[in-house]
């Protein structure tokens, strides 16, 4: 299980690539951080979930 923003999903063996393709998230407008480390949006189709991590993911509004 995988702990994304609080919430487990059973998303474990994904790539965060994968995972996002799944949900809602606009990616051009998020940052994605893995177990306190921000992941590069480079790094989103090679970064395989594992047991036990956690993602925060934040969607970034524009506003004034």
């Amino acid at each position: 299980m995988v702990k994304v923003n609080g919430v487990e999903l059973d998303i474990a063996g994904k790539t965060i690539s994968e995972y996002l393709a799944c949900t809602d998230y606009d990616t051009t407008r998020i940052a994605v951080e893995r177990n306190g480390e921000i992941v590069f949006k480079s790094q989103y189709g090679e970064t395989v979930l594992k047991d036990e991590d956690s993602l925060e993911v934040v969607s970034f509004v524009g506003g004034g």
